[in-house]
């Protein structure tokens, strides 16, 4: 074990200088299936992959363009859980891509499912919320229009008043 002595004359980074600094944790069923969702419908590439006892995926780390996301296992010991696959996870991983309607279409083929069709959003992006296999709701989103602080905010008044209005 290295005593805090040692860390501290090594000069060790608390932050790697090659890590994300916020790393979502996906604790999921079927591993390897996460794996190759991402993979497929986000272009992940995968850093790492680590084998269970049985031979199954117990850990991945992969990329997302530039951002970190880890694949777990679930684990007895452990208190954290694969979420209900019923869109209920309380979690909700929000990723920009290129082409939001086109993801989703790669998504439905990977086995997801549409929680919220693809749609234009008062702040200027086109969103959409998915379910993958295990259970993980993503919203995907593209930037479609620029928009400035004050048309956001006349948006979502309108947004509001019409909803009252309603």
């Amino acid at each position: 074990m290295i005593q805090i002595e040692e860390r501290v004359a090594a000069k060790v980074k608390g932050v790697p200088d090659n890590s994300s600094v916020v790393i979502p944790r996906l604790v999921c069923r079927d591993p390897g299936l996460e794996i190759d969702f991402c993979v497929e419908t986000f272009e992940a590439v995968v850093l790492n992959r680590r084998p269970g006892p049985s031979g199954t995926v117990a850990h991945a780390l992969l990329t997302i363009r530039e951002e970190m996301i880890m694949i777990e296992a679930e684990w007895p010991a452990l208190p954290s859980k694969a979420p209900v696959v019923d869109g209920s996870s309380p979690v909700l991983i929000f990723v920009y891509v290129p082409d939001v309607d086109q993801t989703v279409e790669t998504a439905i083929e990977r086995g997801a499912t549409v929680l919220v069709p693809a749609q234009d959003q008062f702040w200027g992006d086109r969103t959409a919320w998915i379910m993958d296999p295990n259970g993980h709701v993503w919203t995907v989103a593209s930037r479609i229009e620029e928009t400035t602080a004050q048309q956001r905010t006349d948006r979502w008044s309108k947004l509001l008043s019409d909803q009252k209005n309603t």
